[in-house]
C-alpha cells in the first residue's frame, strides 16, 4: 500500500484524477488503526478495482482538516479526482464493516 507523502486537498485531487482510489486514514499511535491494518491486504485483494492509499493523519493534519477526518481509522473513496464516498467517524472498523461500506460504492 502506497504511502501518502504531505500535501493539501488541492494537490491530492490533482493526484487522483485518474482511477480509483480508497485512502485510509491512520496513525502509528491509534489502536482501532492497529486492530484493523491486519485486515488490510486481504481487503486490498478482495476489492482490486481500487488503489489502497494510507495517510498517517499526524503528517497530514492539514490535510485531514481541509477534508474534515475527525476520527480515524477512516477512509475515503475517490474516482477521478471526486470524492465518491466515506466511512469517517471515531469508531473502531471491522473488516466486514469495511468490506460493506467498499461493496456500497
Amino acid at each position: 500500500m502506497e504511502k501518502l507523502a504531505k500535501m493539501d486537498k488541492k494537490t491530492l485531487e490533482e493526484k487522483l484524477q485518474d482511477g480509483k482510489y480508497v485512502l485510509f486514514f491512520t496513525a502509528d499511535w491509534c489502536p482501532d488503526c492497529r486492530f484493523i491494518k491486519p485486515a488490510m491486504p486481504e481487503i486490498e485483494a478482495e476489492f482490486s478495482q481500487f488503489e489502497f492509499i494510507t495517510v498517517d493523519r499526524d503528517e497530514n493534519i492539514d490535510l485531514c482538516q481541509e477534508l474534515m477526518i475527525m476520527g480515524i481509522p477512516s477512509f475515503v473513496v475517490y474516482e477521478d479526482g471526486k470524492e465518491k464516498a466515506r466511512f469517517v467517524n471515531k469508531d473502531r472498523k471491522t473488516k466486514k464493516e469495511v468490506e460493506d461500506f467498499l461493496n456500497n460504492i
